[in-house]
């Protein structure tokens, strides 16, 4: 989740500069970035219990770890809550999950050696401290009540609101792990096209990095736990959005919809001001019962874009929302598919063939049954798994025609290589999960902090 926006402190005074502000944000193809984000539980050694904030191995310790590789810390009432450094940022989701906000980058060969350079300084750090790193969509052993809350205002008001709009609110801030990539667009019908792709195979790639069968140390019945907590945890800003495949849609139309998203809050002064339920258009008006009398800056509104969580979220760049949490390799492989579907003009163009006669109602049917089955789940006359075989396709041959070059690579195409297993194998990381949790494992998860630690 993010943190309070730094960017203009003036007034706004229309509508009008909301739309513009998205509207500004196109960009030439040659100046598309890849921004890769992902998020991991912590856990101490060797109890595998949940790391507190404080403490000798709490995660306040391993900021100031981090610090050493020059991350400058970020302050909120004294305490370190996030790092920064050329355009990244390594900051904290509410149960303690640790998460790199990539800086925007030109090639999958420089997101990948990112994360490498991230995930080294954090194990070197974490080793010291006697903790543990693990990816996965929803963690496998901790109760919700056993998971330490991080000290981050927009935590304490989300916190007391949650329980009122959703049951799994709570759950979906303290035990859940994702992997998302944030892409760039280059006009607003192109921003269109890919929105509505994206939002059509969000459930194609929840279904491809399922990795979250296990809740409180048992099987919950469902390959991708996390995405089903995302169904019962807000409805007035998760899910699909209907109007997406409707004439009209736009930059204008984005704006509506968010401004009809209840707020969650107003950052002044260093401090979050609980406005939970309350209207952004309130706000404009003067009416913000928070701010009486009080008219929103754009950092406000840049704010505001943050709460909303459809599947995928247009802020300053298209947000894909559907993936777990998973192993090392799966971190590349993510955005690899994404930017493979849509930053190659030939590859956006079979992925909207695919995807541009579905209905919004076999969407939502998609999405409501791809938590449990994932590839075999039925569509049409097919099955997810068919679909995500030939997305996994077209985003090869996507990443080929790129031909970004790395070191040693003509092209970004082997970031492919764990999907390509899993559309081949037609089992996902859960599924393998479970097999070694009902084999060799004996009927426990704790193996699994050991197997698939970083």
């Amino acid at each position: 989740m993010s943190g309070p926006s730094v960017s203009s402190t003036e007034p706004i005074t229309s509508t009008r500069e909301l739309v513009e502000d998205l509207a500004a944000q196109v960009k030439p193809r040659a100046a598309w970035r890849i921004g890769t984000e992902h998020e991991k539980f912590a856990f101490t050694l060797p109890d595998l219990r949940p790391i507190p904030y404080q403490g000798a191995r709490g995660v306040r310790a391993l900021l100031e770890g981090l610090t050493r590789f020059g991350w400058e810390p970020v302050l909120e009432g004294g305490n370190p809550i996030a790092l920064r450094i050329e355009g990244c940022s390594v900051s904290l989701e509410p149960g303690g999950q640790v998460e790199l906000s990539g800086a925007p980058l030109l090639t999958l060969h420089q997101t990948c050696d990112e994360v490498h350079t991230h995930l080294h300084q954090v194990k070197e750090v974490a080793a010291e401290l006697g903790i543990g790193m693990v990816g996965l969509g929803f963690i496998p052993k901790w109760r919700r009540e056993d998971i330490p809350w991080m000290p981050k205002g927009r935590y304490r008001i989300m916190r007391a609101y949650m329980p009122g709009k959703g049951g799994l609110g709570l759950d979906m801030m303290l035990r859940t792990c994702t992997i998302q990539v944030n892409l760039d667009f280059g006009d607003e019908a192109d921003m269109v096209q890919k929105f509505r792709i994206g939002q059509a195979l969000q459930p194609v790639a929840t279904a491809l990095f399922a990795n979250s069968p296990f809740t409180e140390g048992r099987l919950n019945g469902f390959l991708s736990y996390r995405s089903q907590v995302w169904t019962d945890t807000d409805p007035d800003r998760c899910g699909l959005l209907p109007f997406l495949f409707e004439p009209g849609m736009g930059f204008e139309r984005y704006v509506d919809y968010v401004l009809d998203v209840p707020m969650y809050f107003v950052y002044r002064d260093g401090a979050y001001i609980d406005a939970s339920g309350q209207s952004f258009r309130d706000f404009l008006a003067g009416r913000l019962p928070a701010l009486p009398g009080e008219i929103p800056r754009m950092s406000d509104w840049h704010d505001h874009l943050t709460t909303a969580f459809p599947e995928v979220r247009l802020k300053h760049y298209l947000e894909m929302r559907g993936a777990d949490g998973g192993p090392w390799e799966t971190i590349c492989a993510l955005p690899a598919l994404w930017v493979g579907l849509l930053y190659d003009a030939d590859a956006q163009a079979a992925a909207w063939d695919l995807v541009k006669d579905w209905t919004i109602e076999e969407q939502i049917a998609l999405r409501q049954a791809v938590p449990r089955s994932a590839l075999k789940t039925r569509f049409r006359r097919t099955t997810a798994g068919e679909i995500a075989r030939e997305a996994v396709a077209i985003a090869a041959h996507g990443l080929k025609r790129r031909a970004a070059r790395g070191k040693k690579d003509p092209d970004e195409t082997s970031y492919l290589a764990p999907l390509f297993a899993v559309v081949e194998s037609g089992r996902t990381p859960a599924e393998a999960l479970i097999e070694a949790f009902e084999t060799r494992w004996g009927g426990s998860v704790d193996p699994l902090f050991t197997e698939h630690a970083y």
